[in-house]
């Protein structure tokens, strides 16, 4: 297992639903998720796989682990929400440093 599988298998979920605070806060475990993420990215990049794929290799993942875990109607609403954020332009890459490495 190379570094990033090591740290990967480390991780222990935790229990329990956690949403977004009053205050636009982010739980722990969200927060925790998205830097594995982040790290994960940044290695495939390395390895010189094309972001295309890389992208498309985590959406199909997401959207596999979505559908063992929530009802269509509840992925729905998921995917419904990040179309509008694409939509509004929040997810523009010239707002985003990181995509423009890629």
């Amino acid at each position: 297992m190379n570094e990033l599988e090591d740290r990967a298998m480390a991780i222990e979920p935790r229990g329990g639903d956690q949403k977004l605070g009053q205050d636009g806060s982010v739980p722990a475990e969200l927060s925790h998720a998205g830097a594995v993420i982040d790290k994960a990215i940044e290695y495939m990049l390395g390895e010189q796989l094309p972001p295309l794929a890389i992208a498309s290799a985590l959406l199909g993942g997401s959207l596999g682990l979505l559908a063992r875990t929530m009802d269509r109607a509840a992925m729905m609403r998921m995917l419904d929400n990040a179309r509008a954020s694409v939509a509004a332009g929040e997810l523009d890459p010239v707002n985003d440093r990181e995509a423009g490495r890629a």
